[in-house]
């Protein structure tokens, strides 16, 4: 079921009016019926597998609950007659219970993700076939219902949280359907507090709602699907189109994601806050962003903290990495042996963060070239402090939107690993930029010849201003908030004019089919 399609604004709208005529009590338990018939609506299946995670995860959890409450009351009982000593051992064992049921909880899984996603890429490096029925396996939203899961029952281990008591409410926290389908990857602490609460209805929240909802139709309807049809084409053959065409494809393929996922991530938190729920932003500005450090700050931020969370500290802190070290320091200074650990942790959490967008080699190669970037750039900070301190110009506005373009542009290039089907074919593209001589395409109407038209061309200019406006808004606090203050007549004009741009001038109608949203394959 498509967020844009009119299947789903019936299916948001028949669960609004009928969650606030609901007992307050069992709000939460008509979510889980809701998520699960969005599931089901998808492919029935699929709900094997988000059962199954849902059940061994809470298993694994109320495991490691029983376990601290277990020590707790053991201690007490023994406080005057054991030894510190003992005390101690009694503690490592009860801790390495624990991290035995996370491991199990773990291993399950994510088990059960890379058979999915990933057997067929392995199985293809060896043989050089995979086993093509293994992609129709695949269930929605799997590598995001996952890793929330696993950072769930991580909090529950770490004693963050407490393990949910109620299965169908955990069930609930790891099936609820707005973010199944490209995230965010919430944390337990941060969405309980709402999502199981009673709620009243109120206006501001659902108004809200359907204002955030209708921002994100019209970045996904009046930009994303509008150029996806270009973008298709200019992917499909890189012998064809190449040079200016690769530029042209890498440039408006950006643009797609960004209003894909961006445009996605509204209607979640839109469909969330008409519930009374608060769901964590995803995104702050990224291509505001003046180097790809800060930009990884702002873009998917949900996933950042994850990695560096749940993947970079465990791995930094490890005794392989603690020993890799002391080796280093003793054989190679202090300098090294402080940062070898760090890029190493850095190497494994853009080689997982590769490989969770997908079972390629162009997303393995994405993540390496990333993590290259940053400690390239991390080693050259103090060249960029010395040169920003010497040349006053460094310190302009004109060259902070030198450092943005420049950021973007990398950004581009990066993301032609996600276009192309192979890494050979995504660096041929590449270089042909630089080899070909066909910028003239610019000048001679060729690029009207892409399945876009000139006016489309005219409304996708038109709507990436308005965005681009709205994003220098938002430097001064919620734009909603801001329209909020202004009078009624002045909002009313502001949203019924969004109203009617997406729906007169959205990318759908007789004969079209509209895209899913690109961030629903991982």
């Amino acid at each position: 079921m498509l967020f844009t399609s009119y299947e789903f604004i019936g299916f948001i709208f028949a669960l609004a009016i009928l969650y606030y005529v609901f007992p307050k009590k069992l709000q939460w338990m008509l979510l889980l019926l809701f998520s699960y018939l969005f599931y089901w609506i998808a492919n029935p299946i699929y709900l094997i597998y988000i059962a199954v995670t849902t059940v061994t995860i809470w298993g694994c959890g109320r495991m490691i609950e029983r376990n601290f409450a277990t020590q707790s009351e053991y201690l007490k009982a023994n406080k005057e007659s054991l030894t510190k000593e003992e005390k101690k051992a009694y503690k490592n064992r009860k801790k390495s219970a624990r991290g035995r049921w996370l491991l199990l909880g773990v291993l399950v899984n994510l088990g059960i993700l890379a058979v999915v996603k990933y057997t067929d890429f392995i199985v293809g490096i060896f043989t050089g076939k995979g086993l093509g029925f293994m992609d129709l396996a695949v269930p929605m939203g799997i590598s995001f219902y996952t890793f929330q899961a696993i950072g769930y029952l991580i909090d529950v281990k770490r004693g963050t949280v407490k393990a949910e008591k109620n299965l169908f409410k955990l069930a609930l926290f790891v099936s609820f359907f707005p973010q199944l389908v490209q995230g965010p990857i919430s944390r337990f602490g941060d969405l309980s507090q709402t999502l199981y609460a009673e709620h009243r209805f109120d206006w501001t929240n659902v108004s809200y709602g359907i204002e955030r909802i209708m921002w994100g139709f019209f970045k996904k309807l009046i930009i994303a699907d509008r150029v996806a049809p270009a973008v298709n084409v200019l992917i499909s053959d890189v012998s064809v189109y190449h040079g200016a065409y690769a530029f042209v494809g890498m440039v408006l393929y950006t643009l797609e994601l960004y209003a894909d996922f961006t445009g996605g991530i509204d209607v979640t938190i839109g469909v969330a806050q008409m519930l009374g729920i608060r769901v964590t932003e995803n995104f702050n500005r990224p291509y505001f962003s003046t180097s790809l450090k800060e930009y990884w700050r702002r873009w998917h931020i949900t996933m950042c903290q994850w990695f560096r969370e749940f993947v970079f500290y465990p791995v930094s802190t490890s005794k392989a990495i603690q020993g890799l070290a002391k080796f280093s320091r003793k054989h190679f200074g202090d300098n090294i042996g402080k940062k070898l650990p760090v890029y190493v942790s850095t190497f494994v959490v853009w080689f997982a963060t590769g490989i969770w967008h997908g079972a390629s080699w162009n997303f393995i190669v994405w993540g390496l070239l990333n993590w290259l970037i940053l400690m390239v750039s991390e080693e050259l900070e103090p060249l960029y402090d010395r040169f920003h301190s010497k040349f006053r110009f460094s310190n302009t506005i004109g060259y902070r939107i030198f450092m943005g373009l420049r950021t973007l542009l990398l950004i581009c290039v990066l993301n032609m690993f996600d276009c192309y089907v192979s890494v050979s074919e995504t660096f041929h593209a590449f270089l042909t930029m630089f080899t070909s001589a066909n910028y003239s395409i610019f000048t001679t109407g060729e690029l009207l010849n892409l399945g876009v038209s000139a006016l489309d061309y005219i409304i996708l200019l038109c709507g990436v201003l308005v965005m681009l406006i709205v994003s220098m808004v938002q430097v001064k606090g919620s734009v909603r908030d801001q329209i909020a203050a202004k009078p009624y007549p002045v909002r009313f004009v502001i949203w019924f004019a969004l109203f009617l741009v997406i729906l007169l001038v959205g990318a759908y109608g007789i004969g079209y089919d509209s895209s899913q949203f690109i961030y629903n394959r991982f």
